[in-house]
């Protein structure tokens, strides 16, 4: 079983960036929001010549690459999808003229299937899936920040639960952090995985704090 993660958070908040520390060369970058990566010389490290980037924002070819990344591409350790919002979009935009209630429900499965299958493949994979946030408030007044979804249908499916580590990315006095456990937000991890409420903004350490789970 593969290892998912998500990383979610506003614009800014350091979501792109926290996968700065990865080895290029054990791992793939699926730029599904197609606006490049946010460090200094991320081009040398990361194109289609290094056979380690893909810019696309179409859910089934970007399913497909995952599904032969992780069957076909031992060398692959850990792949990113950034942003899965991206995706949502897409394929809410390229259906725009459609209508009725299975237009959602359609473009709901798509992303849940993929979210799904990530799980599915081999013990030594990392499959990391960023992911814009939003604000809602329940029934009973309690306000929190939780995963951006395109229709209700997502909403009620909790794409939350799919995943156990929801890191929260933030930026608090000027320092870019991950927030590990809910506070006033859908983020969450493995019992014992982190001790701290807030830590560095560094997918690897996060990788490797994972490993024992």
């Amino acid at each position: 079983m593969a290892r998912v993660i998500c990383i979610m958070g506003d614009s800014g908040s350091g979501k792109t960036t926290s996968m700065r520390n990865l080895d290029p060369k054990t791992t793939y970058y699926i730029d599904a929001d197609k606006k490049g990566l946010s460090w200094k010389g991320w081009r040398n490290q990361y194109s289609e010549n290094n056979k380690n980037y893909l810019r696309n924002d179409d859910t089934n070819i970007v399913r497909n690459y995952i599904r032969k990344l992780a069957t076909s591409c031992p060398k692959i350790k850990v792949i990113v999808v950034d942003t899965i919002n991206g995706l949502m979009i897409a394929d809410e935009m390229r259906r725009s003229k459609e209508k009725g209630y299975d237009k959602w429900t359609d473009l709901a499965a798509c992303v849940w299937d993929l979210v799904c299958e990530a799980h599915e493949y081999r013990d030594d994979l990392t499959i990391i899936f960023t992911a814009h946030t939003q604000v809602e408030r329940d029934d009973s007044g309690y306000v929190f920040t939780r995963i951006k979804t395109s229709g209700k249908k997502l909403d009620k499916i909790v794409l939350e639960s799919k995943f156990t580590t929801v890191l929260l990315a933030k930026c608090v006095d000027g320092k870019y952090l991950f927030e590990t456990h809910a506070n006033s937000s859908t983020a969450k991890s493995p019992m014992g995985a982190f001790e701290e409420q807030e830590i560095e903004n560094d997918i690897v350490k996060v990788i490797d704090a994972l490993a024992e789970f």
